[in-house]
Order: C-alpha cells, then sequence, then structure tokens
C-alpha cells in the first residue's frame, strides 16, 4: 500500500504537471502580450514617468489577475484534500479505544492509509475538470480573486 509520503509526493507531481500544463498553454501568451504592452508603453516618450508606469501596470494586470486566480483555484483543491484527510483521522480517533494495543494501531493506520488514499484519488480525479475550467476561464479573461 501507498504511503502518505508517496501520496503527498502524488500530489504535489500531478499539480506541478498542471501548472506547468497551464503555463505552457495559456500563461505563457499572457506573459508575452504583457511583455509587448510594456514595451510599447515605454516606447512613447510623450508621456511622463507616471504615465508610462501606469501604462506598464495595466500591461500587467491581467497575468496578475490570472496568476491570483490558478493560486486561488489551486488553494481551495488544497483546503479540499485537507478536509477530506482531516475527516479520516477523525473517524479513526473516534474508533480507537482509550489505551490501543499494538495490533489495533496497526489495523486503525491502515484504515487511516485506505481512507487517506481515497481522498487523494478524489482529489486528483477532479484535475482534468478543474485544468479545463481554468483555461475556458482565462480565455474569458480571469475573474477578481
Amino acid at each position: 500500500m501507498a504511503t502518505i509520503n508517496q501520496q503527498r509526493q502524488r500530489v504535489e507531481q500531478e499539480i506541478t504537471a498542471l501548472v506547468d500544463n497551464l503555463d505552457r498553454s495559456t500563461m505563457r501568451k499572457m506573459q508575452a502580450q504583457m511583455h509587448e504592452c510594456a514595451a510599447k508603453c515605454c516606447y512613447d516618450t510623450e508621456s511622463s514617468m507616471e504615465n508610462v508606469q501606469q501604462c506598464v501596470e495595466r500591461c500587467s494586470k491581467p497575468v496578475n489577475k490570472a496568476q491570483s486566480y490558478v493560486q486561488s483555484e489551486l488553494e481551495r483543491l488544497q483546503n479540499r484534500l485537507q478536509r477530506c484527510v482531516m475527516d479520516c483521522n477523525d473517524q479513526i480517533k473516534d474508533k480507537m479505544p482509550a489505551n490501543p494495543n499494538e495490533d489495533q494501531i496497526a489495523k486503525y493506520t491502515g484504515e487511516f492509509e485506505r481512507c487517506a488514499i481515497k481522498c487523494v484519488d478524489s482529489s486528483l480525479g477532479t484535475l482534468p475538470s478543474l485544468f479545463k475550467t481554468i483555461k475556458s476561464v482565462l480565455a474569458k479573461g480571469a475573474p477578481d480573486v
């Protein structure tokens, strides 16, 4: 059976892959557009330094909003996973006797690990639809978070 650390690594790898895919498919294009926009601001020799700075800040808003949105969605996913694992922990604590022997500890540890693995499987199972939703939202322009 997979250990909790293996499950943690699995979650990190899956989320890293999702973020990398988002970066390649969506965020880099947005960043390139931001830099092109900011460069145009800087070529405006007629504007004041303050106006150029405001122009550059306006150019970076879509990327900043997109990054905040992605971060908030990933935090929601991680919070959901943490709540599920905490629920597993509570269920096991409720079942355990006051002074468990080693056999009982082993039994309940196994139950906890199976429950936690179900949480990980469930959370990671939502990644494909989460990825599609994030891409769809970003295609329309990230919402304010």
